[in-house]
């Protein structure tokens, strides 16, 4: 396990470095992780605890030393907004949402994110270092943040000595304005057939949502929870099919799936499922809050048909029924 030293990271973060350093080559089912901290005070001592995220939704870390807010809302969570450049930056205190009494030394960090089509600022205590982990090492949060009380917690990971616990900052969003996910629930399209849909997702909360869209355009869906259980299925069917001697397409017709997943991401499936002669041929659609015009590239370097953000989630069907219904014609 890598990982940066903390000058290395602020000289990256704070905009010293060529980010494009710590991207990830596609397909190896790792994950780089900015750690950070929210400092709390237990007794008389102070504790750090600690948390990650995708350092592909992380454009920079800026100091909030002799910044002035902009109060803009009554929830706690919201600090307001400050000025960053051409953006008006909305700030979300994590530790407010968490529930956590943060210790206020004067001297938090603001990780300046970037997915879903928008720009949020998250006010921490402090970075540590850039690490880089497997998929295949990220566990389920169930028996940790049970005990601690966290939610939006999508996996922990054992990093040096402590366990660091993967945050989900888009369902924080989310929760925060719930018409973010409105549209995920409406379907204007029917498919003319019951196209079989394999979806990989690991929210149950998305993914109820997609398979309800999916179910709703008239079409069957299996919904499996990270991309290793997905792939698992997949081949339980093209096995079946050269059992019973028959086209894949009776089984599946496409296969859709988001990119961050414990266990196997999106974009190691895509690359099994591509690979395999059989499932070769079926379309695949990934999906996620981190698809951006230079993220672009890595969907396609493992054979992703389609690839659509997570805002635009409710144009899934329509898009899957094209992409069924193209293949068939070119056949």
């Amino acid at each position: 396990m890598a990982k940066n030293n903390y000058s290395d990271v602020m000289d990256t973060l704070l905009g010293g470095k060529d980010k494009s350093r710590i991207l990830l080559e596609t397909g190896t089912n790792e994950l780089e992780i900015l750690e950070f901290y929210i400092e709390t005070l237990v007794g008389t001592e102070l504790v750090k605890n600690h948390f990650g995220v995708n350092v592909a939704k992380v454009r920079e870390v800026i100091e909030t030393k002799g910044l002035t807010f902009t109060k803009s809302s009554n929830n706690p969570c919201f600090r307001g907004t400050i000025p960053l450049r051409e953006l008006i930056l909305p700030l979300i205190d994590i530790s407010k949402w968490l529930e956590m009494n943060k210790s206020e030394n004067g001297e938090d960090l603001i990780i300046v994110t970037e997915f879903s089509k928008s720009v949020t600022g998250f006010i921490v205590s402090g970075v540590t270092s850039i690490h880089r982990v497997g998929w295949e090492e990220v566990m389920s949060p169930d028996k940790y943040t049970n005990s601690l009380g966290i939610q939006s917690i999508v996996g922990v990971v054992f990093i040096d000595d402590h366990i660091t616990q993967l945050i989900d900052l888009e369902h924080i969003i989310a929760s925060l304005n719930p018409e973010t996910t409105k549209n995920m629930m409406q379907s204007t399209v029917k498919a003319d057939k019951k196209y079989k849909v394999l979806i990989a997702e690991d929210s149950p909360s998305i993914g109820m949502m997609i398979k309800k869209n999916i179910e709703d355009s008239n079409m069957e869906v299996h919904l499996e929870q990270n991309g290793a259980l997905a792939l698992k299925y997949l081949k339980s069917k093209i096995a079946l099919a050269e059992k019973e001697n028959k086209d894949i397409t009776e089984y599946v017709h496409i296969v859709i799936s988001d990119i961050e997943m414990p266990q196997m991401d999106g974009f190691t499936f895509t690359k099994n499922v591509k690979e395999d002669p059989i499932s070769g041929k079926l379309p695949v659609i990934l999906y996620s809050s981190i698809i951006t015009n230079e993220l672009r590239h890595k969907g396609e370097s493992v054979g992703a048909n389609i690839q659509v953000s997570k805002p635009d989630l409710d144009q899934v069907a329509r898009i899957a029924i094209e992409l069924i219904e193209n293949k068939k014609k070119k056949q």
